[in-house]
């Protein structure tokens, strides 16, 4: 595969063009993360209960805004195929990458064999080294033996 810089850049220009057109798209702050989740079960109660108290207004106390959760619900409604399309092609992205890493570290694993079986008759030794710190173990420093506490005596 081959991605020309006027593909990417044109790839990257419609990510703009997206969120300029979304101007008003939030980003939850790490605490705001717990808020409830409208899943496909919780979708289909929130639009029957919304539905019930907007044809019984009795219902509805006053500090409940119903028209605000109306609006809510009608840009979900809106921007839930948006989503759905960029998910599907976050997650095609994702796929690729994965493919073209797998396939670029194969050919990197069969590549380091090589240099270590044959790099020190190259004079290639330090840059195998260089290299290989990538799969080098970090030995744990060796903590002093811990002090026996006895009771008594």
């Amino acid at each position: 595969m081959t991605i020309t810089p006027e593909q990417a850049q044109s790839a990257r220009a419609g990510v703009t063009q997206t969120r300029a057109a979304l101007p008003q798209l939030i980003e939850l702050e790490a605490d705001e993360s717990g808020l409830l989740y409208m899943g496909p079960q919780s979708e289909a109660f929130v639009r029957a209960t919304l539905r019930v108290l907007r044809e019984n207004p009795q219902l509805v106390p006053p500090g409940l805004n119903l028209a605000e959760a109306e609006a809510d619900l009608a840009a979900w409604d809106a921007l839930r195929p948006i989503a759905d399309q960029v998910l599907a092609l976050s997650n095609q992205l994702q796929d690729n990458l994965t493919a073209l890493g797998s396939d670029a570290m194969d050919v990197a694993l069969d590549g380091y064999a090589q240099i270590k079986l044959m790099g020190d008759r190259y004079g290639l030794g330090d840059l195998r080294k260089e290299i290989g710190a990538r799969w080098r173990r970090r030995s744990r420093a060796s903590a002093p033996a811990p002090e026996l506490v006895t009771g008594g005596g």
